[in-house]
Protein backbone atom coordinates (compact mmCIF):
# COMPACT_ATOMS: atom_id res chain seq x y z
CA UNK A 1 0.00 0.00 0.00
CA UNK A 2 1.36 3.49 -0.87
CA UNK A 3 2.46 5.70 2.02
CA UNK A 4 0.13 8.41 3.32
CA UNK A 5 2.51 11.03 1.96
CA UNK A 6 2.27 9.57 -1.54
CA UNK A 7 -1.52 9.19 -1.34
CA UNK A 8 -1.88 12.88 -0.42
CA UNK A 9 0.37 13.90 -3.31
CA UNK A 10 -1.58 11.75 -5.79
CA UNK A 11 -4.90 13.07 -4.44
CA UNK A 12 -3.77 16.69 -4.92
CA UNK A 13 -2.85 16.01 -8.57
CA UNK A 14 -6.12 14.18 -9.26
CA UNK A 15 -8.12 16.96 -7.60
CA UNK A 16 -6.60 19.62 -9.87
CA UNK A 17 -7.13 17.44 -12.97
CA UNK A 18 -10.76 16.53 -12.19
CA UNK A 19 -11.56 20.13 -11.23
CA UNK A 20 -10.09 21.36 -14.53
CA UNK A 21 -12.21 18.84 -16.49
CA UNK A 22 -15.36 19.83 -14.58
CA UNK A 23 -14.60 23.51 -15.14
CA UNK A 24 -14.96 22.96 -18.89
CA UNK A 25 -18.48 21.52 -18.53
CA UNK A 26 -21.71 23.59 -18.58
CA UNK A 27 -22.86 24.45 -15.06
CA UNK A 28 -26.18 22.59 -15.39
CA UNK A 29 -24.52 19.28 -16.32
CA UNK A 30 -25.68 16.51 -13.97
CA UNK A 31 -22.18 15.02 -13.67
CA UNK A 32 -20.64 18.38 -12.73
CA UNK A 33 -23.40 19.16 -10.22
CA UNK A 34 -23.17 15.72 -8.62
CA UNK A 35 -19.37 15.68 -8.33
CA UNK A 36 -19.29 19.22 -6.90
CA UNK A 37 -21.98 18.32 -4.36
CA UNK A 38 -20.04 15.23 -3.30
CA UNK A 39 -16.82 17.26 -3.12
CA UNK A 40 -18.48 19.89 -0.95
CA UNK A 41 -19.80 17.19 1.38
CA UNK A 42 -16.51 15.29 1.72
CA UNK A 43 -14.40 18.46 1.93
CA UNK A 44 -16.71 19.86 4.60
CA UNK A 45 -16.39 16.72 6.72
CA UNK A 46 -12.58 16.82 6.47
CA UNK A 47 -12.41 20.50 7.44
CA UNK A 48 -14.93 19.86 10.23
CA UNK A 49 -12.75 17.09 11.69
CA UNK A 50 -9.70 19.36 11.67
CA UNK A 51 -11.66 22.17 13.34
CA UNK A 52 -12.98 19.68 15.90
CA UNK A 53 -9.49 19.09 17.31
CA UNK A 54 -8.07 22.56 16.59
CA UNK A 55 -9.02 24.54 19.71
CA UNK A 56 -8.27 21.73 22.22
CA UNK A 57 -4.97 21.13 20.40
CA UNK A 58 -3.93 24.80 20.48
CA UNK A 59 -4.77 25.07 24.17
CA UNK A 60 -3.06 21.88 25.35
CA UNK A 61 0.01 22.21 23.11
CA UNK A 62 0.64 25.79 24.26
CA UNK A 63 0.06 24.92 27.94
CA UNK A 64 2.39 21.91 27.80
CA UNK A 65 4.92 23.75 25.64
CA UNK A 66 5.12 26.83 27.86
CA UNK A 67 5.18 24.75 31.05
CA UNK A 68 8.00 22.55 29.74
CA UNK A 69 10.06 25.48 28.46
CA UNK A 70 9.49 27.52 31.61
CA UNK A 71 10.44 24.59 33.84
CA UNK A 72 13.77 24.28 32.01
CA UNK A 73 14.30 28.08 31.87
CA UNK A 74 14.10 28.00 28.06
CA UNK A 75 10.99 30.08 27.44
CA UNK A 76 12.78 33.45 27.30
CA UNK A 77 15.26 32.31 24.62
CA UNK A 78 12.57 30.51 22.61
CA UNK A 79 10.18 33.47 22.77
CA UNK A 80 12.79 35.99 21.57
CA UNK A 81 14.01 33.67 18.79
CA UNK A 82 10.43 33.07 17.63
CA UNK A 83 9.48 36.75 17.47
CA UNK A 84 12.72 37.73 15.69
CA UNK A 85 12.23 34.94 13.13
CA UNK A 86 8.62 36.00 12.49
CA UNK A 87 9.63 39.65 12.01
CA UNK A 88 12.57 38.81 9.73
CA UNK A 89 10.69 36.48 7.37
CA UNK A 90 7.64 38.77 7.15
CA UNK A 91 9.87 41.76 6.35
CA UNK A 92 11.76 39.81 3.67
CA UNK A 93 8.48 38.67 2.08
CA UNK A 94 7.13 42.23 1.84
CA UNK A 95 10.43 43.64 0.60
CA UNK A 96 10.42 41.05 -2.19
CA UNK A 97 6.83 41.93 -3.12
CA UNK A 98 7.49 45.67 -3.25
CA UNK A 99 10.68 45.30 -5.33
CA UNK A 100 9.05 42.97 -7.86
CA UNK A 101 5.85 45.08 -8.05
CA UNK A 102 7.92 48.22 -8.71
CA UNK A 103 9.83 46.46 -11.50
CA UNK A 104 6.88 44.79 -13.29
CA UNK A 105 4.11 47.29 -12.35
CA UNK A 106 1.09 44.91 -12.28
CA UNK A 107 -2.22 46.52 -13.24
CA UNK A 108 -0.61 49.30 -15.26
CA UNK A 109 -2.32 48.11 -18.48
CA UNK A 110 -5.77 47.62 -16.97
CA UNK A 111 -8.55 50.09 -16.23
CA UNK A 112 -10.82 50.45 -13.23
CA UNK A 113 -13.78 50.72 -15.64
CA UNK A 114 -13.41 46.98 -16.28
CA UNK A 115 -14.28 46.32 -12.63
CA UNK A 116 -16.94 49.01 -12.13
CA UNK A 117 -19.76 46.53 -11.42
CA UNK A 118 -17.76 44.69 -8.78
CA UNK A 119 -16.81 47.91 -7.00
CA UNK A 120 -20.34 49.28 -7.01
CA UNK A 121 -21.83 46.17 -5.42
CA UNK A 122 -19.15 45.87 -2.73
CA UNK A 123 -19.11 47.72 0.57
CA UNK A 124 -15.70 47.74 2.21
CA UNK A 125 -15.40 47.52 5.96
CA UNK A 126 -13.53 50.63 7.04
CA UNK A 127 -10.93 50.30 9.80
CA UNK A 128 -8.31 52.88 10.75
CA UNK A 129 -4.99 52.00 12.36
CA UNK A 130 -6.13 53.03 15.89
CA UNK A 131 -9.32 51.00 15.43
CA UNK A 132 -7.28 48.01 14.28
CA UNK A 133 -5.03 48.17 17.37
CA UNK A 134 -8.09 48.48 19.59
CA UNK A 135 -9.71 45.51 17.84
CA UNK A 136 -6.51 43.45 18.00
CA UNK A 137 -5.65 44.03 21.66
CA UNK A 138 -9.24 43.75 22.89
CA UNK A 139 -9.35 40.37 21.17
CA UNK A 140 -6.33 39.09 23.09
CA UNK A 141 -8.08 38.74 26.43
CA UNK A 142 -11.59 37.31 26.52
CA UNK A 143 -13.64 34.94 28.60
CA UNK A 144 -11.88 31.64 27.82
CA UNK A 145 -15.18 29.75 27.50
CA UNK A 146 -16.39 32.33 24.98
CA UNK A 147 -13.09 32.03 23.11
CA UNK A 148 -13.34 28.23 23.06
CA UNK A 149 -16.95 28.34 21.84
CA UNK A 150 -16.25 30.89 19.10
CA UNK A 151 -12.98 29.30 17.96
CA UNK A 152 -11.05 32.49 18.75
CA UNK A 153 -7.52 31.09 18.50
CA UNK A 154 -5.66 34.23 19.61
CA UNK A 155 -7.64 34.49 22.87
CA UNK A 156 -7.26 30.75 23.51
CA UNK A 157 -3.52 31.05 22.88
CA UNK A 158 -3.12 33.92 25.37
CA UNK A 159 -5.11 32.09 28.06
CA UNK A 160 -3.02 28.96 27.48
CA UNK A 161 0.22 30.92 27.97
CA UNK A 162 -1.03 32.18 31.35
CA UNK A 163 -2.09 28.66 32.38
CA UNK A 164 1.29 27.22 31.34
CA UNK A 165 3.22 29.82 33.35
CA UNK A 166 0.90 29.31 36.35
CA UNK A 167 1.46 25.53 36.28
CA UNK A 168 5.20 26.06 36.59
CA UNK A 169 4.82 28.77 39.24
CA UNK A 170 2.65 26.37 41.29
CA UNK A 171 5.32 23.66 41.18
CA UNK A 172 4.44 20.30 42.68
CA UNK A 173 0.97 21.48 43.67
CA UNK A 174 -0.18 21.46 40.02
CA UNK A 175 1.93 18.57 38.73
CA UNK A 176 -1.16 16.36 38.33
CA UNK A 177 -2.87 19.04 36.19
CA UNK A 178 0.16 19.25 33.92
CA UNK A 179 0.25 15.46 33.63
CA UNK A 180 -3.42 15.44 32.60
CA UNK A 181 -2.66 18.10 29.97
CA UNK A 182 0.22 16.03 28.61
CA UNK A 183 -1.92 12.91 28.40
CA UNK A 184 -4.76 14.85 26.75
CA UNK A 185 -2.28 16.17 24.17
CA UNK A 186 -1.18 12.59 23.44
CA UNK A 187 -4.85 11.64 23.04
CA UNK A 188 -5.44 14.47 20.57
CA UNK A 189 -2.38 13.50 18.54
CA UNK A 190 -3.76 9.96 18.29
CA UNK A 191 -7.08 11.31 16.99
CA UNK A 192 -5.17 13.45 14.47
CA UNK A 193 -3.42 10.29 13.28
CA UNK A 194 -6.85 8.80 12.50
CA UNK A 195 -8.00 11.97 10.74
CA UNK A 196 -4.88 11.93 8.59
CA UNK A 197 -6.01 8.76 6.85
CA UNK A 198 -8.97 10.75 5.52
CA UNK A 199 -6.66 13.54 4.31
CA UNK A 200 -6.17 12.22 0.73
CA UNK A 201 -9.95 12.08 0.18
CA UNK A 202 -10.51 15.47 1.82
CA UNK A 203 -7.77 17.17 -0.20
CA UNK A 204 -9.06 15.57 -3.43
CA UNK A 205 -12.55 16.96 -2.75
CA UNK A 206 -11.39 20.45 -1.78
CA UNK A 207 -9.19 20.87 -4.86
CA UNK A 208 -11.87 19.59 -7.25
CA UNK A 209 -14.24 22.32 -6.10
CA UNK A 210 -11.57 25.03 -5.97
CA UNK A 211 -10.36 24.47 -9.55
CA UNK A 212 -13.81 23.80 -11.06
CA UNK A 213 -15.36 27.03 -9.78
CA UNK A 214 -12.72 29.45 -11.05
CA UNK A 215 -13.82 32.16 -13.51
CA UNK A 216 -11.46 31.56 -16.44
CA UNK A 217 -12.22 34.89 -18.19
CA UNK A 218 -11.39 36.88 -15.06
CA UNK A 219 -8.23 34.85 -14.49
CA UNK A 220 -7.04 35.78 -18.00
CA UNK A 221 -7.77 39.48 -17.36
CA UNK A 222 -5.83 39.44 -14.11
CA UNK A 223 -3.13 37.06 -15.36
CA UNK A 224 -0.21 39.47 -14.87
CA UNK A 225 -1.04 40.11 -11.22
CA UNK A 226 -1.75 36.43 -10.55
CA UNK A 227 1.59 35.38 -12.05
CA UNK A 228 3.43 38.07 -10.05
CA UNK A 229 1.86 36.99 -6.74
CA UNK A 230 2.39 33.30 -7.46
CA UNK A 231 5.97 33.92 -8.58
CA UNK A 232 7.03 36.06 -5.62
CA UNK A 233 5.24 33.82 -3.11
CA UNK A 234 6.86 30.69 -4.55
CA UNK A 235 10.26 32.41 -4.58
CA UNK A 236 9.85 33.24 -0.89
CA UNK A 237 8.74 29.68 -0.15
CA UNK A 238 11.33 27.88 -2.28
CA UNK A 239 14.36 30.17 -1.94
CA UNK A 240 14.15 32.64 0.97
CA UNK A 241 12.74 30.36 3.68
CA UNK A 242 14.85 27.28 2.76
CA UNK A 243 17.94 29.52 2.67
CA UNK A 244 17.24 30.64 6.25
CA UNK A 245 16.67 27.01 7.23
CA UNK A 246 19.97 25.89 5.70
CA UNK A 247 21.93 28.86 7.06
CA UNK A 248 20.80 28.18 10.64
CA UNK A 249 20.34 24.39 10.79
CA UNK A 250 22.35 23.07 7.78
CA UNK A 251 19.30 20.98 6.89
CA UNK A 252 18.54 20.35 3.21
CA UNK A 253 15.38 21.91 1.74
CA UNK A 254 14.57 18.52 0.15
CA UNK A 255 14.74 16.88 3.60
CA UNK A 256 12.39 19.56 4.90
CA UNK A 257 9.86 19.29 2.05
CA UNK A 258 9.70 15.51 2.38
CA UNK A 259 8.95 15.84 6.08
CA UNK A 260 6.51 18.76 5.80
CA UNK A 261 4.73 17.75 2.58
CA UNK A 262 1.52 16.58 4.26
CA UNK A 263 1.07 19.89 6.10
CA UNK A 264 1.93 22.07 3.07
CA UNK A 265 -0.48 20.23 0.76
CA UNK A 266 -3.22 20.39 3.40
CA UNK A 267 -2.64 24.14 3.78
CA UNK A 268 -2.82 24.54 -0.03
CA UNK A 269 -6.12 22.64 -0.22
CA UNK A 270 -7.80 24.21 2.81
CA UNK A 271 -6.37 27.76 2.51
CA UNK A 272 -6.31 27.78 6.30
CA UNK A 273 -3.14 27.69 8.37
CA UNK A 274 -5.30 27.03 11.44
CA UNK A 275 -6.99 24.02 9.84
CA UNK A 276 -3.55 22.69 8.84
CA UNK A 277 -2.14 23.21 12.36
CA UNK A 278 -2.86 19.67 13.66
CA UNK A 279 -1.01 18.21 10.69
CA UNK A 280 1.81 20.79 10.96
CA UNK A 281 2.43 19.72 14.57
CA UNK A 282 2.45 16.08 13.55
CA UNK A 283 4.91 16.68 10.69
CA UNK A 284 7.23 18.85 12.78
CA UNK A 285 7.43 16.37 15.65
CA UNK A 286 7.23 13.00 13.90
CA UNK A 287 8.97 13.71 10.58
CA UNK A 288 11.37 16.58 11.33
CA UNK A 289 12.35 15.88 14.92
CA UNK A 290 11.19 19.12 16.53
CA UNK A 291 10.82 18.68 20.30
CA UNK A 292 7.22 18.80 21.47
CA UNK A 293 7.56 21.88 23.76
CA UNK A 294 9.06 23.96 20.94
CA UNK A 295 6.65 22.73 18.25
CA UNK A 296 3.75 23.24 20.66
CA UNK A 297 4.81 26.83 21.29
CA UNK A 298 6.04 28.05 17.88
CA UNK A 299 3.46 26.49 15.52
CA UNK A 300 0.20 27.64 17.19
CA UNK A 301 1.72 31.11 17.62
CA UNK A 302 2.83 31.10 13.97
CA UNK A 303 -0.60 30.03 12.71
CA UNK A 304 -1.93 33.25 14.23
CA UNK A 305 0.92 35.75 13.89
CA UNK A 306 3.38 34.58 11.21
CA UNK A 307 1.78 35.27 7.82
CA UNK A 308 4.59 35.75 5.29
CA UNK A 309 2.41 34.92 2.29
CA UNK A 310 -0.39 37.22 3.47
CA UNK A 311 1.98 40.15 4.08
CA UNK A 312 3.58 39.64 0.66
CA UNK A 313 0.17 39.55 -1.02
CA UNK A 314 -1.09 42.68 0.75
CA UNK A 315 2.01 44.66 -0.23
CA UNK A 316 1.78 43.54 -3.88
CA UNK A 317 -1.98 44.16 -3.99
CA UNK A 318 -1.57 47.74 -2.70
CA UNK A 319 0.78 48.56 -5.58
CA UNK A 320 -1.52 46.76 -8.02
CA UNK A 321 -4.49 48.93 -6.96
CA UNK A 322 -2.30 52.06 -7.13
CA UNK A 323 -1.32 51.19 -10.73
CA UNK A 324 -4.97 50.57 -11.64
CA UNK A 325 -6.02 54.06 -10.59
CA UNK A 326 -2.87 55.70 -11.95
CA UNK A 327 -1.31 56.70 -8.62
CA UNK A 328 2.46 56.62 -8.18
CA UNK A 329 3.26 55.69 -4.59
CA UNK A 330 6.31 57.49 -3.22
CA UNK A 331 9.04 55.70 -1.28
CA UNK A 332 7.57 57.07 1.95
CA UNK A 333 4.12 55.76 1.03
CA UNK A 334 5.57 52.36 0.18
CA UNK A 335 7.25 52.31 3.58
CA UNK A 336 3.82 52.94 5.13
CA UNK A 337 2.47 50.00 3.09
CA UNK A 338 5.41 47.89 4.37
CA UNK A 339 4.77 48.68 8.04
CA UNK A 340 0.98 48.51 7.82
CA UNK A 341 0.99 45.17 5.99
CA UNK A 342 3.42 43.77 8.56
CA UNK A 343 1.15 44.74 11.44
CA UNK A 344 -2.06 43.76 9.65
CA UNK A 345 -0.81 40.33 8.58
CA UNK A 346 0.17 39.54 12.18
CA UNK A 347 -3.40 40.16 13.28
CA UNK A 348 -5.06 38.26 10.43
CA UNK A 349 -6.89 35.09 11.54
CA UNK A 350 -5.70 31.80 10.04
CA UNK A 351 -8.83 31.27 7.94
CA UNK A 352 -9.54 31.36 4.18
CA UNK A 353 -9.29 34.87 2.68
CA UNK A 354 -8.33 36.40 6.03
CA UNK A 355 -6.10 38.85 4.15
CA UNK A 356 -9.19 40.56 2.77
CA UNK A 357 -10.15 41.64 6.30
CA UNK A 358 -6.90 43.54 6.82
CA UNK A 359 -6.35 44.57 3.19
CA UNK A 360 -8.72 47.53 3.63
CA UNK A 361 -6.46 48.98 6.32
CA UNK A 362 -3.37 48.67 4.10
CA UNK A 363 -5.10 50.49 1.23
CA UNK A 364 -6.47 53.21 3.49
CA UNK A 365 -3.04 53.82 5.00
CA UNK A 366 -1.86 55.36 1.70
CA UNK A 367 -5.18 56.85 0.57
CA UNK A 368 -6.18 54.14 -1.93
CA UNK A 369 -9.91 53.32 -2.36
CA UNK A 370 -10.91 50.51 -0.01
CA UNK A 371 -13.65 49.48 -2.46
CA UNK A 372 -10.91 48.34 -4.85
CA UNK A 373 -10.54 45.08 -2.94
CA UNK A 374 -13.73 44.00 -4.72
CA UNK A 375 -11.48 43.55 -7.77
CA UNK A 376 -9.36 41.06 -5.84
CA UNK A 377 -12.17 39.03 -4.25
CA UNK A 378 -12.90 36.78 -7.27
CA UNK A 379 -9.26 35.67 -7.50
CA UNK A 380 -8.48 35.74 -3.79
CA UNK A 381 -9.45 32.12 -3.13
CA UNK A 382 -7.02 30.94 -5.81
CA UNK A 383 -4.17 33.12 -4.55
CA UNK A 384 -4.95 32.13 -0.97
CA UNK A 385 -3.89 28.54 -1.66
CA UNK A 386 -0.24 29.35 -2.34
CA UNK A 387 0.18 32.05 0.29
CA UNK A 388 -1.32 29.78 2.98
CA UNK A 389 1.02 26.95 1.98
CA UNK A 390 3.95 29.37 2.37
CA UNK A 391 2.55 30.61 5.70
CA UNK A 392 2.55 27.05 7.02
CA UNK A 393 5.98 26.30 5.55
CA UNK A 394 7.33 29.37 7.33
CA UNK A 395 5.85 28.22 10.64
CA UNK A 396 7.39 24.75 10.42
CA UNK A 397 10.77 26.13 9.35
CA UNK A 398 10.46 28.55 12.26
CA UNK A 399 10.12 25.66 14.72
CA UNK A 400 13.33 24.10 13.32
CA UNK A 401 15.20 27.42 13.41
CA UNK A 402 14.07 28.24 16.95
CA UNK A 403 15.04 24.77 18.14
CA UNK A 404 18.51 25.21 16.69
CA UNK A 405 18.94 28.70 18.17
CA UNK A 406 17.84 27.45 21.60
CA UNK A 407 19.74 24.16 21.24
CA UNK A 408 22.30 24.75 23.98
CA UNK A 409 19.67 25.61 26.56
CA UNK A 410 17.41 22.76 25.47
CA UNK A 411 20.24 20.26 25.93
CA UNK A 412 21.09 21.69 29.36
CA UNK A 413 17.45 21.53 30.45
CA UNK A 414 16.74 18.02 29.10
Amino acid sequence: MPSLNRLIFIAAGLGVLIGWLLGGMPEETALRTGVLYGSTLVGGVFIGLLKMVLIPLVFTSIVVGVASLQAHHQVHRVWISTVLYFMLTTALAMLLALVVANVFKPGAGLSLDMFADAMESFEARQMTMPEFFQYFFSGLFKNPFEAFANGDILSVLMFAIFVGVALVAGGERYRSVLQVMQEFLDLLLRIIGWIMWLAPLGILALLIRLVAEQDVALLVTMLGFIVLVFGTTLFHGMVTLPSILYAVTRKSPLWFWRGAREAIITAFATSSSSAALPISLRCAQDNLGVKRPIAGFVLPLGATMNMDGTALYEAAAALFVANLIGVELSLAQQLVVFLTAMIASSGAPGIPSAGMVTMVMVLQAVGLPAEAIAILLPIDRLLDTVRTAVNVEGDIIGSLVVQKLAEDEVEQGA
